[in-house]
């Protein structure tokens, strides 16, 4: 089975399209070296998908015939992620700094005014 069709029948990528465009990107890798969305998977292999700034490492237990429903995707996939990964994505939400609220708005004068004055610091 295909790599992006397989990705696509386990629910990895909600659609084939964006799975094949994702391989393109080099974001899948199987064996960690880069596939094209042609390359045939097989059983016992494991595969690393970069998707939203997480490295997941999945492991393939069989092969679906076709598409299969989210309750039976544990009988063809194992999640062999570390818990690291998804630690990192907790440490970035804490490591973005914003000055202003998210959804509060345009900066005001005053913003405007402390902005160019900062880059006028820097120049």
């Amino acid at each position: 089975m295909r790599i992006d069709k397989y990705l696509w029948c386990i629910r990895v990528f909600k659609t084939r399209s964006i799975a094949t465009t994702a391989c393109k990107k080099g974001q899948v890798k199987i064996n960690n070296s880069s596939v094209k969305p042609s390359k045939e998977v097989f059983s016992n292999e494991i595969i690393l998908v970069r998707k939203n700034q997480i490295n997941y490492q999945i492991k393939v237990l069989d092969l679906p015939k076709s598409r299969v429903g989210a309750k039976l995707v544990d009988l063809y996939r194992k999640d062999i992620t570390p818990k690291e990964e998804f630690e990192k994505t907790e440490l970035l939400k804490f490591a973005k700094d914003y000055y202003r609220k998210k959804g509060s708005g345009r900066p005001t004068k005053k913003d405007r005014r402390d902005i160019d004055n900062y880059q006028d610091d820097i120049d």
